[in-house]
């Protein structure tokens, strides 16, 4: 229902502000036009996030399936590593897909730019924290290794 509504909401804010250009708003001295896009694109973004909200449960329980057909183990860390890549995608298949809709507006390079700009602060926090989930893998098999390591040379040593 959200997307439906969201689609809604981006319909008129195509469609309604170019009848009203040319027309200020009195008091606020803005073009009736730039407040009514403005108006419809924060009520669609509301509308999104909502979505996203929502969808976001049903992709967790699509991408666990997705890293249980890649054959990655059941370990927490690693299957949230396998789950930030996949959002990595998502979010580029998203950021590539919404830039030319975004060019269609009076200031499109500037929202395109801003969009990259989310896109890319996302991306590297997940980036980040895959990193962090790896270290920390190899540091535990790392001590699991120095561990075996240690045995073979006390028993070594009592022989």
């Amino acid at each position: 229902m959200s997307l439906i509504m969201a689609f809604i909401f981006m319909i008129i804010g195509f469609t309604i502000p170019p009848t009203l250009r040319g027309i200020d708003i009195p008091g606020l001295n803005v073009d009736a036009g730039l407040f009514v896009w403005i108006t419809t694109m924060v009520s669609t973004a509301i509308f999104l996030i909502r979505a996203l909200a929502d969808t976001l449960v049903i992709g967790d329980i699509v991408i666990d399936v997705i890293v249980k057909r890649l054959g990655i183990k059941e370990e927490k860390s690693s299957k949230r590593a396998a789950r930030e890549v996949i959002y990595i995608i998502i979010i580029i298949l998203i950021t590539t897909a919404l830039s030319p809709i975004l060019t269609a507006f009076e200031s499109g390079s500037l929202l395109r730019t801003i969009m990259t700009y989310i896109a890319l602060i996302f991306i590297l926090l997940l980036i980040y924290d895959i990193g962090r989930i790896l270290y920390r893998i190899i540091e535990e098999k790392a001590e699991l290794l120095a561990e075996r390591l240690a045995s073979i040379a006390e028993k070594s040593e009592e022989e």
